[in-house]
């Protein structure tokens, strides 16, 4: 999707989103783009800037608060392993003994959490999404 500012003969200014530039350009051949205050056929692209962001990259952590869920993202990162939608099975077998004592981190659903909460197993949530591996 594009948006456009549009201003049309009688002088009226407006904006109108369209699915490409080609798009827009096909129908305002077809006379089916009108100004939306008058409905005159006679409309054509005003002039634009482009939306150019001067702030940095959104990923990049900008206040305090960021920064420290940065940091502490990176230490859970580094020193666990993820097991994913395993996580309530693993949590439960470390405390029960059956696995290697370690520090996890994953995935469960809010009924599972609840569950290991009830029977003592010392979870706590996470103050972010894992990020998820895709193809």
């Amino acid at each position: 999707m594009i948006r456009f500012s549009l201003h049309c003969a009688e002088g009226h200014d407006f904006d109108s989103w369209f699915a490409s530039g080609a798009a827009f350009d096909d129908l305002q051949r077809r006379g089916l783009v009108s100004c939306a205050v008058c409905g005159s056929a006679k409309v054509e692209k005003a002039l634009m800037a482009p939306a150019v962001s001067a702030t940095r990259p959104l990923a990049e952590p900008q206040s305090q608060i960021e920064q420290a869920m940065a940091a502490l993202r990176a230490e859970i990162e580094a020193n666990s392993e993820y097991v994913g939608m395993n996580f309530a099975a693993e949590a439960r077998a470390i405390h029960d003994g059956e696995a290697p004592t370690r520090a996890i981190y994953g995935e469960a659903r809010p009924d599972e959490a609840r569950k290991l909460l009830e029977d003592g197993v010392p979870v706590a949530p996470l103050p972010f999404l894992p990020a998820r591996k895709t193809n």
